[in-house]
């Protein structure tokens, strides 16, 4: 299964950068399997570090490097996915750690329904029913070291400048 991963550079070796900020599944190496959610946020980075390169690096997922990793699949959202992404968010996740993490991104057009569930204004059957109306994206999230081992680069191209981008 191939794998992308939006940027500001390459990134032929990926490797686990701690961040500062709270993000969905906690601090890893993010990536989708859908190409033009990537190209999207090599944008988003792009303007975030000022930079005019948006570069998609794309990767093999070897699921049959899995070998014993632990892996978390939240298939949709669910009350488990909520609750995991907010604490994750808030950088209070203290609970089982896991080698990969793959489920729904929490982007712009799904975290207004999060907040009001995160600050108590709606339940969670509430959110989850109105998430359930919203288009959603996939992230892989690799969390070890070890299942970094699971990704082998391919390629990368350039989301803007023209000429032929390899399917």
């Amino acid at each position: 299964m191939l794998l992308y991963h939006g940027s500001n550079v390459e990134v032929n070796t990926p490797r686990l950068i701690i961040k500062s900020r709270g993000l969905d599944f906690g601090s890893g190496f993010y990536l989708t399997s859908n190409r033009e959610q990537a190209e999207e946020f090599s944008e988003k980075v792009a303007r975030r570090n000022n930079s005019n390169s948006k570069i998609v690096s794309v990767f093999e997922y070897l699921e049959t490097a899995l070998g014993d990793l632990s892996i978390m699949n939240f298939h949709k959202p669910s009350i488990e996915w909520l609750d995991f992404t907010r604490q994750n968010r808030l950088l209070e996740y203290g609970g089982k750690q896991y080698d990969i993490v793959i489920g729904p991104v929490a982007n712009d057009d799904i975290y207004p329904t999060l907040q009001l569930y995160w600050t108590g204004a709606i339940s969670a059957d509430i959110a989850i029913a109105q998430l359930k109306v919203k288009p959603f994206y996939d992230q892989f999230c690799f969390l070890s070291e070890v299942s970094l081992k699971c990704l082998q680069f391919n390629y990368s191209f350039s989301t803007h400048g023209g000429g032929d981008i390899p399917e």
